[in-house]
């Protein structure tokens, strides 16, 4: 049975597709056999016509996977807003059985998979009715959280993880994503986080990084 870990964040734009190319493709400079996948894409890019998958595209690119972007998502969006209302806007009924259908397949083809999900914890994908959080329970996987290095980080790294704990979702660690280690409250940041949740960050990413610093055995073990 693949070994999966979901990608979530503090809040929208924070670095969850960023964090994920450079995970997918340590994983597999690792030599660990890792694939990707995104349930729901919204805010694609458009070219000739054509909507492109920009996120799949990115984590396809850097970390070297062959396979079409477009074959790693089971629904994708022009508009930039949430799946809710992007799908509604686009006349389409989200179907979760079809997400879970697409992600077994998908993942029979590695031994290790990575999942990113959208926006927040929060995000709807179905009206009030299906959150984000509920996609992570149904596909029974442990959560990594993104968030950013500076102002603001201790409140949403905090009300966030309460969230998810309170639904009984395991949350293997935190990354903070533009971070500057010679940044005071940076460094207090990371240092407040850990203490206050009780979670590991296991990785600082520096805007730009183009490799994430985990150790090869702690890498593979936020994979369940």
């Amino acid at each position: 049975m693949v070994k999966s870990l979901f990608i979530t964040a503090t809040g929208t734009d924070i670095g969850k597709t960023y964090i994920s190319g450079l995970i997918v493709k340590k994983m597999r400079e690792s030599g660990f056999d890792c694939g990707y996948y995104k349930p729901v894409l919204s805010g694609a890019n458009v070219q000739n016509g054509i909507i492109v998958p920009g996120d799949c595209k990115h984590v396809v690119d850097i970390s070297g996977l062959e396979i079409e972007p477009v074959k790693c998502l089971s629904y994708c969006f022009e508009e930039a807003v949430s799946p809710h209302l992007a799908s509604k806007r686009a006349g389409v009924n989200i179907d979760i059985d079809k997400i879970k259908s697409d992600y077994t397949n998908l993942s029979k083809e590695y031994e290790y998979m990575l999942i990113e999900g959208a926006g927040g914890i929060t995000c709807p994908i179905i009206d009030d009715k299906y959150l984000m959080w509920n996609l992570i329970k149904d596909l029974g996987t442990s959560v990594l959280v993104v968030a950013d290095g500076g102002l603001g980080t201790i409140n949403s790294v905090l009300t966030t993880v309460e969230y998810i704990e309170k639904r009984d979702i395991k949350i293997q660690g935190l990354v903070l994503n533009n971070y500057d280690e010679s940044s005071f409250m940076h460094r207090d940041n990371l240092e407040m986080v850990e203490k206050m949740t009780g979670l590991k960050v296991v990785a600082t990413v520096k805007k730009d990084e183009k490799d994430i610093n985990v150790n090869k055995n702690v890498l593979e073990g936020l994979f369940e």
